[in-house]
């Protein structure tokens, strides 16, 4: 895309209508294009403008809507968000309306923006770096005050300060052991070999402070995921059924109806999450039973929280034995079928006992299962879709960083030292957005939405 266009898009959300609209226009062209349409209640010096102001008017956007009023927010200098000249049109918040008013823009000089093109310009100015800009999507969506709280901090340079402190450190280390180089016939030392390890195990504490931050499985944008797991006919179905409140997934007393999995979306006092039923754990009979059984502990493994199932009705099975004995703070025990005849399983130490058509002990499920996903996803202060892209990056960055610490023991020499550093230097620029390619790019803006 071409960043030197001047570009428009409805910037506010599309489900208030009624409310304040805000369509933005930003780009070298941005006043010349805003001052074709916009008409000032005041008379106002168009060529005098050089520092952000609000100015109140009108718009004529003809038939079928005529004149309407419209407050323009106007960055006319390339102190903004984009680092070019923008303007933001205030008014009504109906789409139809606000549609009209981007047409207008459109024939006055400006294009439709790309998804992301207001952020991806801010980021190629400067203006913030890749974790920032991955961090104002976690503002959009965020689903509950605790993500918005963990997107406003990494967008405040929360993720980005540590990090970009850390690369300082290197480069400077870097430069102080290759400046040694140039001058080893003389023997001076830029940095002491003391120094040397006390920098980086420092740089190694950063690295590990910083991956502990990207724990959680939760990626932004998408609910927290709570999968049923258990034996087949062990209650999972019913369970599905009983918590998101329809009766999409089979239930049948012949064990195994569950081919494939299910997704559903369970409502709590807590917020949201996605509920994922799975078919029965069994021994794979043929290809397709074990396409199954993958798809199953796929689901599992990719879970915020699994819901082991089990059938209070039975004797424990084998495998049953051995998922209790596993059992870690991401699992969550429940003994279904509470209203058939209790075996001795019953004195399991589950977590919730119940059957699908107690309402009062449905709901304790939902709320002791989102008050879990609660406080798991609560070890993640760095937006999920930045976890994903950094977490190798910062491994990487952190086995560099290891690796010379032990090269300075082992006194190899300090240009091995220097090119492990540069790789962990390299490793960094990523995260940060130092160093980037057009497919990293592609993949962090896609997931934006026009206008932001």
């Amino acid at each position: 895309m071409n960043t030197d266009e001047t570009i428009a898009a409805i910037a506010s959300s599309h489900d208030v209508g009624g409310h304040r609209g805000i369509v933005r226009v930003s780009g070298e062209d941005t006043l010349a294009c805003v001052r074709a349409f916009f008409s000032a209640t005041e008379p106002i010096d168009w060529s005098a403008l050089s520092a952000a102001q609000r100015i109140e008017g009108s718009i004529d956007l003809t038939s079928p809507f005529g004149v309407i009023p419209c407050d323009l927010h106007l960055w006319p200098t390339n102190r903004s968000y984009t680092q070019q000249p923008t303007a933001e049109l205030h008014t009504y918040g109906a789409l139809p309306l606000l549609n009209k008013l981007v047409e207008l823009v459109c024939q006055h000089g400006a294009r439709l923006a790309e998804p992301g093109e207001f952020t991806l310009r801010s980021f190629l100015s400067g203006r913030i770096d890749l974790a920032q800009a991955e961090a104002v999507l976690g503002v959009i969506d965020a689903a509950n005050d605790r993500e918005m709280n963990v997107a406003l901090s990494q967008l405040a340079g929360g993720l980005s300060q540590p990090l970009t402190r850390l690369r300082d450190t290197l480069l400077n280390l870097v430069a102080d052991l290759e400046a040694g180089l140039d001058f080893v016939d003389e023997h001076i030392e830029f940095v002491s070999q003391d120094a040397v390890i006390r920098e980086l195990s420092a740089a190694q504490e950063t690295v590990e402070a910083t991956l502990r931050q990207m724990q959680s499985r939760h990626s932004s944008g998408q609910l927290p995921r709570v999968v049923l797991r258990g034996e087949p006919n062990a209650g999972k179905s019913s369970l599905w059924n009983a918590m998101v409140g329809k009766s999409s997934a089979i239930v049948d007393a012949t064990a195994g109806t569950t081919r494939d999995y299910l997704v559903g979306t369970v409502e709590s006092e807590n917020g949201r999450f996605s509920l994922i039923d799975t078919a029965g754990v069994e021994q794979a009979r043929d290809a397709l039973r074990k396409s199954m059984l993958d798809q199953g502990d796929s689901q599992a493994e990719a879970a915020n929280l699994v819901v082991l199932c089990i059938d209070a009705s039975r004797e424990l099975t084998p495998w049953e034995t051995q998922q209790l004995a596993i059992t870690t703070d991401e699992t969550l025990v429940v003994l279904t079928k509470s209203d058939l005849k209790q075996t001795d399983r019953a004195k399991i130490a589950a977590d919730v006992v119940v059957h699908h058509q107690d309402d009062l002990a449905i709901r304790e499920l939902i709320r002791v299962c989102s008050e879990k996903v609660q406080a798991l996803s609560k070890e993640s202060s760095v937006v999920g879709n930045t976890a994903t892209r950094c977490r190798e990056s910062l491994r990487l960055v952190g086995e560099s960083v290891a690796r010379a610490s032990e090269q300075v023991k082992l006194n190899v020499g300090d240009e091995l030292i220097a090119s492990e550093l540069r790789v962990a230097l390299d490793h960094l620029g990523q995260i940060v957005g130092v160093i980037y390619t057009d497919d990293v790019l592609d993949r962090v803006f896609s997931r934006f939405c026009i206008g932001k």
